[in-house]
């Protein structure tokens, strides 16, 4: 018991540590314009600001929730994929951990872990012990992830259930041939048949189970009133398929999403086709280019602004509070879409 408690203190002491490194790493960015001559460990921004970054808004955003893509790999080929494998990189766990605290310091009250596929690194182990992390020793009222669902074996709910509020499965279509065709297949494995499974394992741990569907030229005419009810998830985010440039559009990315996309008219029509399912949460491009706070793999900030991803420096060298202000970030388009939503397992009083 005394080994436990003091493994915990350390870990909290830590986290404060972390924060403190933040504050003090946003207050060297801060004062560069004067050219002080100072040095933290970690430190590796130097040398005069590009003029973007010169533009500073004196209304900061909150980083109430944040979506950190933590890795780029994954084991499907979905065409329309807008952060697609670019790198292979992922952060040491305990430099994640350092940036998670930070962000907790600053305001976070959910978390998303995306990717890539957040279960490719060390099987799921990576992602359990930051979810664990996040509501046992940051205590946040949410933490969610975002998967395909091919690699979720129950033994990780077993480990890891208790600590995951929310798992949100991405299924773009019930019928396998359509998603052949987007890429979201491996080998034999049956999306649709696993997404069932999952379901049912979310019941068993009490996880909130969400699904996630990108609306887009091949699924946009198919009717899934009958399943999503049958699956009864607490939300089914629909999203109309968006170009992102350098990631699945134009000369250097890596995916041709052009013939995914669907026009506006498009995707009003499949909107209205599912009015009558309640737990349906749709989101124009309008809504979800700026409205998202993205870190990547290096805990940059991601600005969409401009149709392109742009990086922030890292909040691990400059702090939350002087990255966040080149994310792009509209806090108000957040709040309108219902960005806040009751997001703890504990408050949305589901019958398990």
């Amino acid at each position: 018991m005394q080994l436990a408690l003091l493994a915990r203190l350390l870990s909290v002491g830590r986290a404060v540590l972390a924060a403190l490194r933040g504050r003090l790493g946003a207050l060297c960015w801060s004062l560069a314009p004067l050219s002080l001559s100072l040095s933290l460990p970690g430190w590796r921004g130097s040398g005069p600001r590009p003029r973007r970054e010169q533009e500073w808004d004196d209304a900061l955003p909150t980083p109430t929730s944040v979506n950190y893509h933590f890795t780029r790999q994954c084991n499907y080929k979905c065409g329309f994929c807008f952060h697609t494998a670019k790198t292979s990189f992922v952060l040491p766990l305990e430099e994640a951990k350092r940036g998670l605290a930070m962000l907790k310091e600053a305001g976070m009250e959910k978390i998303n872990f995306s990717g890539g596929e957040p279960f490719l690194q060390d099987r799921g182990e990576f992602v359990g012990k930051l979810v664990q992390f996040c509501k046992q020793e940051l205590a946040l009222p949410s933490v969610s992830i975002v998967s395909n669902g091919s690699l979720i074996r129950k033994r990780w709910f077993e480990q890891y259930g208790e600590y995951l509020d929310i798992l949100a499965i991405s299924c773009d279509s019930f019928d396998e041939d359509v998603n052949i065709l987007i890429g979201r297949r491996q080998g034999k494995k049956n999306h649709v048949e696993n997404l069932h499974k999952l379901r049912q394992w979310c019941r068993e741990y009490a996880v909130a189970f969400k699904i996630n569907s990108v609306i887009n030229r091949f699924n946009v005419e198919e009717d899934m009133n009958e399943q999503i009810k049958a699956l009864n998830p607490v939300r089914w985010k629909v999203f109309q398929c968006l170009l992102i440039e350098g990631e699945n559009s134009g000369e250097d990315a890596l995916r041709e999403a052009e013939k995914f996309v669907i026009s506006d008219e498009d995707f009003d029509r499949f909107l209205d086709r599912h009015k009558g399912v309640s737990c349906l949460v749709p989101e124009s491009n309008q809504k979800m280019r700026d409205s998202y706070l993205i870190l990547d793999e290096y805990m940059r900030f991601l600005n969409c602004t401009n149709g392109r991803k742009e990086p922030s420096k890292s909040i691990l060298d400059v702090g939350v509070e002087a990255a966040i202000k080149f994310s792009g970030f509209d806090e108000k388009m957040f709040l309108r879409r219902g960005g806040k939503y009751v997001w703890s397992k504990a408050d949305m009083k589901l019958d398990w």
